[in-house]
């Protein structure tokens, strides 16, 4: 019975191709360029009884990641500098490779030790108030919770592929390593690896440089690691979140310099980028 089930498994799927040509003509499967088309494209299908997952293949192209992880650290500061920084919000949004949709969220703030008590101007920069970080838990416990919170969405699992995202290199690269080396705690594995969204080649927009590259492009270009927004749009986005959306025309999420909103407006970029075409790949090297 096996063999007349596949056969009937493809035609369907042959059928359901077929049917989605009819629907949306020629554009199907060309590069998917602007965010409005893809939703035209999306709503058309829906209502010619297509599953979201279908609208969903038309939409994205494959990612290498089944899950990217979104994380912005808001940290203790103050002017001139403090030292050291410490972690006082702790937010990961986990987002889903295939659709780019936010399907879980951990989110905590935490209890500095070292300078336990907030300046002015770090409540003016972040919004994070005294009262929502005492008698948070410590770096250490957030620590372990994200552990089990890891744990819990499966993303511990050998086979499944995910990493996180950040803008800029400074969450994963300076704050989280130098505070727990003050600490004296370790950093677990999946915090060495992420993509910067913003990093990327030297700026080239200023001849109106195209804001599409395709995966192939970028091989035949022979450029080192990714190159997430500055690769895709052509231009070094010098005031980070707030320089893409307005590169990519969305609208600020939130209030800058709040952890779980800029998670937000990372996961909307991204999310952009990916209709666009743009393949999102490793950027960090390792430790």
């Amino acid at each position: 019975m096996l063999a007349p089930l596949q056969t009937g498994a493809a035609r369907f799927s042959s059928y359901l191709l077929s049917r989605a040509r009819k629907v949306l003509g020629s554009h199907l499967f060309s590069p998917c360029g602007v965010p409005e088309f893809c939703s035209i494209s999306t709503r058309k299908l829906a209502a010619h009884g297509f599953g979201a997952s279908m609208a969903a293949m038309v939409s994205f192209p494959p990612q290498r990641y089944h899950y990217f992880l979104v994380l912005d650290f808001e940290a203790t500061c103050d002017k001139p500098q403090i030292h050291p920084q410490e972690i006082i919000e702790f937010p990961i949004l986990k987002l889903n490779g295939r659709t780019m949709e936010i399907e879980s969220t951990f989110h905590m703030y935490v209890q500095p030790v070292v300078h336990p008590q907030l300046t002015p101007f770090c409540t003016e920069l972040t919004g994070i108030i005294q009262a929502m970080v005492d008698g948070q838990p410590s770096l250490q416990q957030v620590l372990e919770r994200v552990d089990e919170w890891m744990a819990k969405e499966g993303l511990l699992d050998p086979n499944v592929k995910s990493i996180f995202v950040t803008c800029g290199d400074w969450d994963l690269k300076v704050m989280l390593p130098g505070q727990c080396q003050y600490l004296g705690l370790p950093v677990a594995d999946y915090f060495k690896q992420w993509i910067n969204l913003k990093k990327g080649s030297s700026p080239r927009a200023a001849s109106g440089a195209s804001c599409y590259q395709s995966e192939e492009a970028q091989r035949k270009e022979n450029t080192p690691g990714v190159k997430a927004y500055s690769f895709a749009m052509g231009c070094w986005p010098k005031n980070g979140l707030l320089d893409m959306n307005k590169g990519l025309s969305l609208q600020h999420i939130g209030r800058p310099h709040s952890g779980i909103d800029d998670c937000k407006n990372i996961a909307n970029i991204m999310k952009t980028l990916a209709y666009r075409g743009f393949i999102f790949k490793q950027t960090s090297k390792p430790f």
